[in-house]
């Protein structure tokens, strides 16, 4: 039987068959997928063929894994060279952020935007606690509203803890199989508990000390999303550094959608846009056709990624 995996613990996995059934089922031998290095050879969201156990051992078999059709990795914390894919076979990724308590940075979310353009998968902002804003992450929020949609992508405002906002950020799950992800404490269990109350996700208070959320998700985990149709989140473990897999110099401004439209007026096709003359990109940003921030967050990118990778 078919049937799509909803969780992944790295041996054991929830898989929701066809029949609306759910099974837990392990591999049947080791798998590898041509052309992915990934320490996980199975993620949510992938597409498999199981068979029931005969063994007791347990319930289901998986036997093979389907093509995906994308997926979107993060860095392996063990082995740089290597990634652990986090979703697969998804429509969007969401990124929950807040200016405040804890505040989210550009460079992070600019990570994030680039590792989603890198796998060719259509991202979108949501800015959390709204009613703890002042006027100086009010100012910050219209700077956020007139650079990301200009670049192709919507950002919305919301209140979980004040409900407000919700209806309209909804409407963007219906019929999708989003990921969902965001440094930990900015809400991201709460909004999610909102929208589905019966997952009852474990939330935890940003610590006063560091300012910086704990890690309540330990595993990514897919739940449906009750009242809309055939929507899915797939929540994430909170990433407070979101690694950029497989990624080398030269292609970092492919995945920056205002630097990839002039790539071609560069006066030389290997310039990496930080000290090379005739650079198109260095030439928008002084005359403002690209955000300072974005440049900015890209020559961070940049200083991250070790020569020998290069």
């Amino acid at each position: 039987m078919k049937g799509l995996v909803y969780k992944s613990t790295g041996s054991w996995y929830l898989v929701k068959a066809d029949d609306g059934k759910l099974y837990e089922a392990r591999l049947k031998g080791i798998f590898k997928i041509d052309g992915i290095t990934s320490t996980n050879p199975i993620a949510v969201g992938d597409q498999v063929e199981m068979e029931l156990s005969a063994e007791g051992e347990a319930d289901a078999m998986i036997t093979e894994i389907f093509p995906r059709h994308n997926y979107i990795a993060r860095s392996s914390p063990h082995h740089i060279k290597h990634h652990h894919i986090v979703a697969a076979n998804l429509d969007q990724a969401v990124l929950f952020a807040s200016l405040k308590n804890p505040k989210t940075s550009l460079g992070f979310i600019d990570r994030f935007l680039a590792t989603a353009e890198a796998f060719h998968i259509p991202a979108i902002i949501i800015f959390n606690k709204a009613d703890i804003y002042h006027e100086k992450e009010k100012q910050q929020y219209k700077r956020i509203e007139k650079m990301y949609p200009s670049l192709g992508y919507p950002v919305f405002l919301v209140s979980v803890s004040m409900q407000t906002g919700m209806k309209e950020v909804e409407k963007i799950f219906d019929h999708k199989t989003t990921l969902i992800s965001g440094n930990s404490g900015v809400g991201k269990s709460s909004f999610i508990n909102l929208i589905a109350p019966s997952m009852n996700l474990k939330t935890m208070e940003v610590s006063q000390w560091s300012g910086k959320g704990m890690h309540t998700t330990t595993f990514a985990e897919m739940h449906d999303i009750p009242g809309l149709q055939a929507a899915r989140i797939i929540d994430t473990p909170g990433l407070r550094e979101f690694g950029m897999a497989d990624m080398d110099k030269q292609e970092i401004s492919h995945y920056f959608p205002e630097m990839r439209d002039r790539l071609n007026d560069c006066r030389f096709n290997n310039c990496l846009h930080i000290d090379e003359p005739g650079c198109a990109i260095k030439a928008a940003v002084e005359n403002e056709e690209i955000f300072m921030e974005r440049y900015i967050s890209y020559l961070k990118i940049m200083d991250t990624i070790k020569e020998s990778e290069y």
